[in-house]
């Protein structure tokens, strides 16, 4: 695609071109700072917030070909738009290719949007047969329940929604309740070392072995991003028994993340999952953070939600998953 070359089904006077790297973060980010009011964006998100040209950087350096695998909609030689696929293999053996695309909402109802995801579906089916995945793939797409444009488009081209989060915040971590109740006896919690860190990731990956459209999650993978400052286990004995991994967010050091709260199926009930999630938070505190999010999905079987509201979470914005098959 050339970047004189009209986008397809585009209007006139607006046209696609290839991502060229550094130039593009700032008005990429203005992209999405000029969706915030219509869409009704969380900026404290820590599922999707208010990316700055600096975390745009980031994520676009781990795409597979970013130059490719991400295009923009211009006008005059001004970003207006633009979108990004990328693809991973889920527990079920799901090859799942999922676009995301933002475009300001002075430039919607136009038919932009339609050819933004024109452009992408096209795409997923060259990296399907490239890969060589078509017996297993499928097309994805995210919108938040607030992006009304958006999941408009994506009802209208037969996409069906599969999944949500939500998302959840704690405003305040010095208002933290006391824990209800004791462990049981023989019970401990302490901080997670590296020692433990297989242990932990088994507890989190055992977790999500009855979840459908979750993404696999290899030890390498866990041990890479490992930030264990904040984290807490439960055992018994030298048997972990449950995990809360929390973490200070990189680019917002007042805000902490209840990344992963798992506790054994055979242990639930005990009040485990409780004292865990208390002393991660508890954690965050001592470690500057004033606020604390987290996502849960809405069908969770393990009655989460209620669990984080008992302890001060609030709900924030929903997260959808769409889905549509690859023929």
């Amino acid at each position: 695609m050339s970047d004189d070359t009209p986008g397809r089904d585009l209007p006139a006077g607006f046209g696609f071109r290839p991502y060229r790297g550094d130039e593009d973060h700032g008005p990429m980010a203005a992209v999405r700072l000029g969706c915030v009011e219509r869409d009704r964006v969380d900026a404290r998100s820590v599922v999707e917030g208010l990316p700055t040209a600096a975390e745009i950087a980031e994520a676009s350096a781990k795409l597979d070909e970013p130059s490719t695998n991400q295009v923009l909609v211009v006008r005059d030689g001004s970003v207006v738009g633009y979108a990004t696929i990328r693809w991973w293999q889920e527990r079920d053996d799901t090859w799942l290719y999922l676009h995301r695309g933002y475009l300001l909402p002075e430039h919607r109802h136009q038919g932009i949007g339609s050819a933004m995801l024109s452009w992408a579906e096209e795409r997923i089916r060259q990296l399907v047969e490239e890969h060589g995945t078509a017996r297993t793939a499928a097309i994805g797409a995210n919108a938040m329940a607030s992006e009304q444009d958006a999941t408009a488009l994506l009802l209208a081209a037969s996409y069906r929604r599969v999944f949500s989060l939500v998302e959840l915040e704690l405003g305040d971590l010095q208002q933290l309740p006391e824990p209800a109740s004791e462990l049981p006896a023989g019970i401990r919690t302490g901080p997670i070392g590296t020692n433990h860190y297989r242990a932990a990731w088994r507890t989190v990956v055992d977790s999500y072995a009855d979840t459908g459209f979750t993404q696999r999650w290899s030890f390498q993978n866990f041990v890479d991003t490992a930030d264990p400052a904040c984290w807490r286990a439960a055992w018994r004995g030298q048997d972990m028994l449950g995990v809360a991994l929390c973490s200070i967010r990189r680019h917002g050091h007042t805000v902490g993340e209840v990344e992963e709260l798992s506790v054994r199926t055979d242990q639930r009930g005990l009040g485990i999952g409780r004292i865990l999630l208390l002393d991660g938070l508890r954690s965050l505190r001592e470690q500057g953070a004033t606020t604390a999010r987290l996502s849960t999905g809405m069908a969770n079987p393990h009655r989460s939600y209620d669990l984080y509201e008992s302890v001060g979470f609030r709900r924030q914005n929903e997260y959808v998953r769409y889905r549509k098959p690859l023929a």
